[in-house]
């Protein structure tokens, strides 16, 4: 492999952590809120803040759950 190929994966690899990501998923709300995972898809279920499915799989906006948890 091209050593600046190579560079340049590991820098897309490493971005996420560098810039923090924009969702958040079931489980780590839940422990977030100190609360069961299935309690945290009921307060997705109900709108509280805006979710994505990527097929079975639920991501919370962070954006609007940090929006949301500032409110309460």
């Amino acid at each position: 492999m091209n050593p600046d190929n190579e560079a340049i994966m590991l820098s897309a690899i490493e971005t996420p952590e560098k810039c923090g990501k924009g969702t958040y998923t079931a489980s780590e709300i839940a422990d977030l809120l100190k609360i069961s995972k299935s309690k945290a898809y009921d307060l997705c279920k109900q709108g509280f803040f805006r979710t994505i499915n990527i097929g079975r799989a639920v991501r919370i906006s962070k954006a609007s759950f940090d929006k949301w948890f500032d409110k309460q």
